[in-house]
């Protein structure tokens, strides 16, 4: 594309700024990070606790807070924290994902300004989280499910669009540049 460029007013509030003065500051990325992966983490939540524990009948309800206890540190370690492997647990899933959800506020503006939609980026970020999730709990523990069984990829997947979808739509809410977009 070169030559001469030409944005209409009606384009212009879609597309955003030609000059990029629409870009959030660092505070509205970080809250909006924050504020997404938080939502993403409880609906993740919800996600595992309807389908792996209700219909897979994989882990007991109370399972689903200290599972990353045992994902990141060995079953060992997490049975030997007692009770606190379900605070830590708790508190290893928030802080990761309000990691993952600063991360896609970051590169949110980017997608938005060429015209992506949040949730068709949301998709392959999913994928991206999972991959990379699970590459740090195979190097950081030998307590983690056969990641070649196709069931627990795409369970794994499954699991992280509930994450993602969530995350993606209030990041693109929150850094919308204009009220209502």
């Amino acid at each position: 594309m070169g030559g001469n460029f030409s944005v209409s007013g009606n384009e212009l509030s879609q597309r955003g700024s030609v000059n990029g003065a629409d870009r959030p500051g660092i505070k509205a990325i970080v809250r909006a990070g924050v504020i997404g992966g938080l939502t993403g983490a409880v609906i993740i939540w919800i996600y595992e606790a309807l389908v792996w524990v209700g219909v897979q009948h994989l882990m007991p309800l109370a399972g689903i807070p200290r599972n990353a206890t045992g994902l990141v540190f060995g079953k060992a370690v997490q049975e030997s924290l007692g009770i606190w492997a379900y605070f830590l647990g708790t508190g290893i899933h928030f802080v990761f994902a309000s990691a993952w959800g600063i991360l896609f506020s970051l590169i949110w503006p980017y997608f938005r300004r060429r015209g992506y939609e949040a949730t068709f980026i949301a998709l392959f970020y999913a994928i991206l989280a999972w991959i990379v999730m699970h590459v740090a709990i195979m190097i950081a523990s030998d307590n983690h499910p056969n990641y070649y069984d196709p069931i627990v990829i795409i369970g794994g997947f499954m699991s992280h669009f509930c994450f993602t979808v969530p995350l993606a739509l209030v990041v693109k809410r929150l850094l919308a540049t204009e009220p209502g977009k």
